[in-house]
């Protein structure tokens, strides 16, 4: 999965792809370099993110995914009108942070349009989560969250073939907790869907190797090739073609 910021303010690449064209363009750089999914996002959800009205992420998302006719679109949003707006341009999958929390009518418009779901565990919103999260046993407590929340999109009438979850690493964790998380991916498979890691470039790699966004490929990589060789089937980065090879190699290995 290949991440396609168009906001002004994403902590790695804010602002490189706020434009429709150049957007557009690493969309399908992305694809070329073995993307199989394009995640296009138009809210930032860094630490202590402010939140954008859904005219405006709109605004954002739909011309980008209206010329990617094609390639396999996944939009990053917690608001179900964007979520409607993303799958009438060409959308295939909604990835929502919120887990279908957020919008009281999320989980009707993913039903509705037979898409795809990513749901993900997060503590406290995007603006909120890195100010003092906190866990007895945060795998355990991450597994019954994700556990309850596909029961939930099963009861509002989402078959579990359309979801895959997501530990939400770096949302309302510190370094300890990421670590943890990531060494028990396998656990998170025993829920009977994809699993799915988004490491890259995010500030635990920072803090463990003392690296500034920009400069954090090699971790990036390495998260990505330990999730895909622990059980996980999608992992979303933004250096597509590194990881790509880096997991094609491992496997060959294997």
């Amino acid at each position: 999965m290949g991440i396609l910021n168009v906001t002004p303010d994403s902590f790695s690449d804010g602002g490189a792809f706020a434009d429709t064209e150049r957007a557009v363009a690493h969309a399908r750089a992305m694809a070329a370099a073995g993307a199989d999914i394009i995640d296009i996002g138009g809210e930032s959800t860094r630490p202590g993110a402010a939140a954008v009205n859904a005219e405006e992420e709109v605004r954002r998302v739909a011309p980008v995914i209206e010329q990617l006719g094609g390639l396999t679109i996944s939009v990053d949003t917690t608001k179900a009108m964007v979520a409607e707006r993303a799958l009438a341009a060409g959308a295939r999958i909604v990835n929502d942070i919120s887990a279908l929390r957020f919008d009281v009518r999320m989980a009707d418009v993913v039903r509705d349009a037979g898409a795809g779901l990513v749901l993900m565990h997060m503590q406290g919103t995007p603006r909120t989560m890195q100010e003092s999260p906190r866990y007895d046993n945060v795998v355990a407590e991450v597994l019954d969250f994700l556990a309850d929340r596909i029961a939930f999109a099963e009861s509002r009438g989402i078959k579990k073939t359309q979801i895959a979850i997501d530990p939400g690493i770096g949302f309302g964790k510190t370094v300890e907790h990421n670590v943890a998380l990531l060494a028990r991916v396998e656990a998170f498979c025993k829920l009977g869907c994809p699993v799915l890691v988004g490491a890259s470039r995010k500030s635990f790699i920072g803090k463990l190797l003392g690296r500034e966004p920009q400069a954090r490929l090699a971790g990036s990589v390495a998260v990505a090739v330990w999730a895909v060789t622990h059980g996980a089937r999608i992992v979303r980065v933004h250096d597509v073609a590194e990881t790509v090879d880096a997991v094609r190699m491992v496997e060959a290995i294997q």
